[in-house]
C-alpha cells in the first residue's frame, strides 16, 4: 500500500500510467471550465497539501519502494498552482529520497506561470521538472471564453514559450469539436496557428465529450452545436493542413476519438492527413465505432 493520501476520482494522463501520483494539491484552484467534470466532485473542492504532508509521503513511499520508483507526477489539477519555494522543496525532496527517478511532470494551467518569471522556471526545470501537460482546449478566444477556460490565445502560448525556453518538455492537448457548428473552422484555424507558434514536444487531441451530460456546458455556450462524426474529421483535415511543425509527436488516440492517428509531425504530416481524408470522403452512411469500442 502507497503511503498517501489519495482522494477519488484520481485523474493522470495515459502516458503517466507507470509514474508515482504524487498530490501536492486536491482539485483544481480554476473548476470553472464548462467541459470539464474531472473535479467537480465535492471532495475534490481544491486546496493545498500541507508540506509536511507531501514531503513526508516522499519519504515513507521512498522507505517502502526506493529503487523502483522512476516516474513521479503532480497531482491534482494543476501543482503548479504552487509558489516556485514550495515546489522547489518537493522536488528536492523527490531527488533526495528518490534518486533513481528521471522523470517529474505535471498538469499545468497557463494562469499558473503568469505568476511566475522565467528565471523561477528555470529553477524548477533545474531541480527536476522535465514535462509539463498544458491543457490549452483552443487557440481561438471566442471558443476559450465561451467554455469559461479563463485563458486567451496569447496568454497560452505565453506559457509553452516560457517552459520551451527553459527546456521543459510540452504536451499540448487540444480538444476536437469544443467550437461546435458555429465555430469550428476558426477553433481549428487557431488551434493549428497556437501550435505552429510555440512547436511543442507533443500534441495530441481528444473529441469533447460529456459523461455526465451537457446541461453545465449549454448554460454559458447556448449557441453550441455537437458536430457530426463526418464534421469531426473535417475540423481535423482543417486542424491538420494547417500545421507546420517541425519535431512534433502528435497522437490523436484518446478514447473519446473516432479516427486513430499516430505519428511525427511534420515527417507524417501527407500520410495523417490521407488518413483524414479518407475519413472525410467514407460514406456517411456507415459510421466507425469510437476507439474505446476498438479495443484501443
Amino acid at each position: 500500500m502507497i503511503p498517501i493520501r489519495y482522494i477519488d476520482p484520481v485523474y493522470r494522463p495515459p502516458s503517466e500510467a507507470q509514474s508515482l501520483i504524487l498530490p501536492l494539491t486536491d482539485g483544481c484552484s480554476w473548476n470553472k471550465c464548462t467541459f470539464c467534470e474531472m473535479y467537480t466532485a465535492p471532495q475534490k473542492r481544491f486546496r493545498v497539501r500541507e508540506d509536511n504532508e507531501v514531503i513526508g509521503s516522499i519519504r515513507q513511499t521512498a522507505e517502502m519502494y526506493g529503487e523502483s520508483i522512476r516516474r513521479v507526477f503532480l497531482a491534482d489539477g494543476d501543482a503548479l498552482v504552487l509558489p516556485t519555494s514550495r515546489l522547489l522543496r518537493v522536488l528536492e525532496a523527490i531527488r533526495t529520497h528518490m534518486p533513481a527517478v528521471h522523470r517529474i511532470s505535471s498538469y499545468c494551467r497557463p494562469a499558473n506561470l503568469r505568476k511566475k518569471n522565467q528565471s523561477e522556471i528555470g529553477e524548477l526545470a533545474a531541480a527536476g521538472l522535465t514535462m509539463v501537460y498544458v491543457g490549452a482546449e483552443s487557440g481561438d478566444d471566442q471558443v476559450l471564453a465561451a467554455v469559461k477556460k479563463g485563458e486567451t490565445f496569447d496568454t497560452t502560448r505565453e506559457a509553452l514559450d516560457k517552459l520551451g525556453i527553459a527546456g521543459i518538455t510540452r504536451s499540448v492537448m487540444i480538444l476536437n469539436g469544443l467550437g461546435g457548428k458555429v465555430w469550428s473552422e476558426q477553433h481549428a484555424v487557431n488551434s493549428a496557428k497556437l501550435a505552429n507558434l510555440t512547436q511543442p514536444e507533443f500534441l495530441a487531441t481528444l473529441t469533447v465529450s460529456f459523461p455526465t451530460g451537457e446541461e453545465r456546458f449549454r448554460a454559458e455556450f447556448p449557441a453550441w452545436e455537437p458536430l457530426s462524426q463526418h464534421e469531426l474529421f473535417v475540423e481535423m483535415e482543417q486542424f491538420l493542413s494547417r500545421l507546420e511543425l517541425r519535431r512534433t509527436v502528435f497522437r490523436s488516440d484518446h478514447a473519446s476519438n473516432w479516427l486513430i492517428l499516430r505519428g511525427t509531425l511534420g515527417a507524417d504530416k501527407e500520410r495523417l492527413l490521407a488518413e483524414v481524408r479518407q475519413a472525410v470522403e467514407a460514406p456517411q452512411g456507415v459510421p466507425l465505432r469510437p476507439a474505446w469500442a476498438r479495443g484501443f
